[in-house]
């Protein structure tokens, strides 16, 4: 599903899928019922659940239940983080011209000094999730799960060789990686060394902005590749 545009917001009929009418309604009204939203969308309660379903094992809404008065609590559906995500604004051309300005004032200098320190911030919120973290197997899996908290829909998987599969379907930050290609090298080298330093390999196999549809990198143990 792709993301959804400020024409989107103004049209609803400009939204491409049902999915996307739904991601729409909830953005616009806040948290429904399921209900709610068949009424909303003019389709059935049946159709309704069933992009529901999709939704949220997708990780872009999840449900609250509230209770009101006697019987079951309803369920009342929202967005996730990653589901706000999806909602196109103008963050992304801020940050293009933030990176345009430092790089035209202050030079490429000031910007990678940026860069280092952004990396740094993460490294240390990273390590401290991965700090008990015994295999490599552990340390891509707990990765995996903090780069999907912070919306690259990331999965991974071991191969049959014993490397690791390492998969970000979604950029976030994507405008401000192409204005700065420096966002890449930065994460690439975090990786490295959230990972294991030298005693990991890491490959990119697909990169986004070389026109794959996701980011792809193999993982391996240094062990391994000698």
């Amino acid at each position: 599903m792709a993301g959804i545009s400020s024409i989107d917001l103004e049209n609803e009929h400009a939204c491409r899928t049902q999915g996307d009418r739904l991601l729409l309604q909830l953005k616009v009204n806040g948290p429904q019922t399921a209900s709610d939203l068949a009424l909303l969308l003019k389709i059935t309660g049946e159709a309704v659940r069933q992009q529901l379903q999709k939704l949220a094992a997708d990780g872009l809404i999840k449900f609250q239940s509230e209770k009101k008065g006697v019987g079951r609590p309803c369920q009342r559906w929202k967005l996730t983080k990653q589901g706000e995500g999806r909602f196109s604004d103008a963050h992304s051309l801020v940050t293009v011209q933030l990176i345009q300005g430092i790089r035209e004032s202050l030079g490429e200098g000031a910007l990678n000094t940026i860069l280092r320190f952004r990396e740094e911030e993460m490294e240390v919120a990273y390590l401290a999730i991965l700090r008990d973290a015994e295999t490599l197997s552990e340390r891509v899996q707990r990765l995996a799960e903090i780069r999907s908290r912070e919306g690259y829909m990331t999965e991974w998987h071991e191969e049959a060789d014993g490397t690791f599969l390492f998969v970000e379907n979604h950029c976030p930050i994507c405008a401000a990686a192409t204005a700065c290609q420096g966002f890449c090298r930065s994460e690439l080298s975090l990786f490295q060394r959230c990972l294991g330093g030298d005693n990991v390999r890491i490959e990119r196999t697909e990169h986004i902005l070389s026109g794959s549809r996701r980011c792809a990198y193999k993982i391996w143990p240094t062990p391994h590749n000698a």
